[in-house]
């Protein structure tokens, strides 16, 4: 398989043109006609993921994250990021990312993060799109039965992979949850949508104080926090599956390291 055969599919299940337009997402670095067989999936394109796809000799990495957001008029390896692209280039390892438009995308980053913490049936998006109510940003569907909001916390805690940070919640533990709302990544933009759609429950990232203490002021649903990198990670799994289903003869990887911001809790 070429690296071009490998694009088409993503931006199959992840068409560029639903990305913001302040988004940086596509192929970063690559020749488009080199061979690829190995596949690395992750959040973040930092060092350590590029350390795991040349241990692993993975061809390609897909991530979720930019890697040049706001774009550069360097790739000197006197930054971080300078040094990842020459390590990449030198070791024929191309880079690509899915990121605004795979959180749209159906299936896409929201979808992942809803059955990692245990939602089931149907899954309509929080904020669809007017010309496609079947992709938006966010997800909200059913837990299998009633329960509690410390009960589903726990649950969610088990379902996403651990940080430092873990997870916070705001509401009374015994307060009944059962139609919840999610969004991976940062979801401070949605809380006045997650407080329309009647849900019980708003599970998302990077929550900052004063919307979050004025969303609970005004009797909203619940709240619960975790880390960015956490919500934004079990879509790694669902990507590697479309590229398998789609008949393009390449291995994949979802990478175990942990990127997140923060490495320790007190």
């Amino acid at each position: 398989m070429t690296l071009t055969n490998v694009i088409e599919v993503l931006e199959a299940a992840y068409p560029p043109a639903r990305a913001e337009s302040w988004d940086a997402v596509g192929l970063v670095s690559g020749d488009p006609a080199q061979r690829v067989r190995r596949v690395l999936f992750a959040v973040d394109p930092v060092a350590a993921v590029a350390q795991e796809a040349l241990e692993w000799r993975a061809d390609l990495i897909v991530t979720h994250h930019p890697l040049y957001l706001r774009g550069t008029t360097s790739v000197a390896a006197t930054t971080p990021k300078g040094r990842l692209i020459h390590t990449l280039i030198k070791n024929d390892i191309a880079l690509y990312t899915a990121h605004t438009n795979a959180d749209v995308a159906n299936p896409g980053v929201s979808d992942a993060l809803a059955r990692a913490v245990g939602l089931v049936g149907d899954l309509v998006p929080l904020q669809p799109f007017p010309d496609d109510p079947w992709r938006g940003l966010g997800r909200i569907g059913d837990l299998p039965e009633a329960t509690t909001l410390g009960e589903f916390a726990a649950q969610a805690a088990k379902g996403l992979p651990h940080t430092p940070g873990g997870i916070r919640v705001a509401g009374e533990l015994s307060r009944p949850v059962r139609r919840v709302a999610v969004s991976g990544g940062a979801g401070d933009s949605l809380l006045s949508t997650a407080a329309a759609a009647g849900v019980d429950v708003f599970l998302t990232a990077d929550l900052r104080h004063h919307p979050s203490s004025e969303f609970m002021e005004s009797g909203g649903p619940a709240l619960i926090d975790a880390a960015h990198w956490a919500t934004e990670w079990p879509w790694l799994d669902s990507a590697a599956s479309i590229l398998r289903a789609s008949g393009v003869t390449v291995e994949t990887r979802v990478s175990a390291t942990v990127t997140d911001a923060w490495t320790r809790g007190y």
